[in-house]
């Protein structure tokens, strides 16, 4: 679907409503016949991970550039195909799990179609049928639709600052109730800028003192140290998973010299409440809280960590909202900038952004897409003019594990 330009607050209003009225069109699906997986950037390495985790490991990676793959450690004992180098007979057979967000699912679909794949599919969409053995819930369908989630999506609808935020938030909504791609000609998904979209850069003060919830490896860390005319006074990277951290840990020393001394790694889960949580580890960037999981991570409040953050990024898989609710006295004291995802599950739908919103902080809130297939979704508080804190101020880790 296809529109011209971004919905104004009463525009967004009625799509909403015409979107709620349609039928539900996505579902979970299940592995039933032989699988392949297209695309082997990371997206594709973590599928081929969950899969095999869970006893479906795919016969069949395809890429359209192999040969970008030959040095990578990841693929050493698998080999990637280029799309005409698999028979006629296997697209024919296999079940195509798409690995790649970066691009319109449906323009895809329609090309692997007409190269004769007859069964195509996100791959998130097979990850949902599977959650009983795993945690990743990027796959969430958006079904019912109460008086309580219409009431406050269009409330939140109402609060965003701008008309590219309201496009970009049915966008998502779209996609997680009929798999269909809703286009807004003049609000592209800018997949390169998350996190640090023009509205952030041009609210960052002189210094930074810099929260990475939710590390990873510390890329994000990086690309902050790295902007020009930016200061980094301080970086707490949050990271529970053993082996993100220790990458975090070793991403210090790519850093600028006067850096590398201002960062630090805090190897916790942070929640609404301290406490031992079963930890789900070893899916990379998807590791998160989870009963499934067999670790026990400690968890702590960003309260209790006592830190002066000027800007806060959160990825948690889901777990954003309750990490903030245990933040909000840093919030209300400090007035960073925050930059939450919000596509995990359905809470991203209202719940996280109005709770936002109802801190009432005076903040201009944006909502982006930074891919496709539902996925990438940032919330952005963003504070107006002459309520940045300075970060001066900015402790160590007290208290920090």
């Amino acid at each position: 679907m296809h529109l011209s330009t971004s919905p104004s607050a009463k525009e967004a209003r009625t799509l909403f409503r015409q979107l709620a009225s349609q039928p539900v069109t996505r579902a979970p699906r299940k592995i039933d016949k032989p699988l392949a997986i297209y695309g082997a950037g990371n997206l594709g390495k973590m599928a081929f991970d969950l899969l095999t985790r869970i006893g479906h490991p795919p016969s069949l990676i395809v890429d359209t550039n192999p040969k970008a793959f030959i040095q990578d450690s990841f693929w050493s004992s698998t080999r990637v195909f280029a799309p005409q180098e698999v028979p006629a007979a296997t697209r024919a057979s296999h079940l195509l799990a798409v690995t790649i967000a970066n691009l319109p699912y449906e323009d895809l679909a329609r090309v692997l179609s007409s190269q004769g794949w007859t069964d195509i599919v996100p791959f998130y969409d097979v990850s949902e049928a599977y959650r009983d053995v795993h945690p990743l819930g990027n796959g969430w369908v958006l079904d019912e639709i109460d008086y309580t989630d219409s009431e406050s999506t269009l409330e939140t609808l109402d609060n965003w600052s701008d008309d590219v935020s309201r496009a970009h938030h049915l966008q998502f909504m779209a996609w997680h109730r009929t798999g269909r791609d809703w286009i807004f000609t003049d609000a592209p998904v800018n997949t390169q800028d998350r996190y640090l979209i023009p509205e952030v850069v041009r609210a960052l003060g002189k210094e930074q003192a810099f929260m990475d919830v939710g590390a990873h490896r510390g890329e994000t860390t990086e690309r902050m140290c790295g902007l020009s005319g930016n200061a980094v006074k301080h970086a707490w990277m949050i990271e529970p998973d053993p082996v993100n951290a220790a990458e975090a840990e070793r991403s210090i020393l790519r850093l600028p010299g006067e850096n590398q001394a201002r960062s630090e790694v805090l190897r916790c889960a942070v929640s609404s409440r301290s406490s031992s949580e079963p930890f789900f580890s070893g899916l990379g960037y998807a590791s998160q809280l989870s009963p499934l999981g067999r670790d026990l991570a400690e968890v702590k409040t960003i309260d209790e960590l006592d830190l002066e953050p000027t800007f806060i990024k959160l990825h948690l898989e889901g777990h954003e909202l309750d990490a903030l609710m245990g933040a909000e006295s840093t919030l209300r004291t400090n007035h960073p900038i925050v930059a939450s995802t919000a596509y995990h599950n359905k809470l991203g739908l209202w719940r996280l952004p109005l709770w936002l919103m109802n801190l009432s902080l005076n903040y201009s809130y944006y909502f982006r897409l930074h891919s496709w297939c539902g996925t990438g979704a940032v919330v952005y508080c963003v504070p107006r003019a002459g309520k940045i804190r300075p970060s001066g101020s900015a402790r160590q880790g007290r208290g920090a594990p």
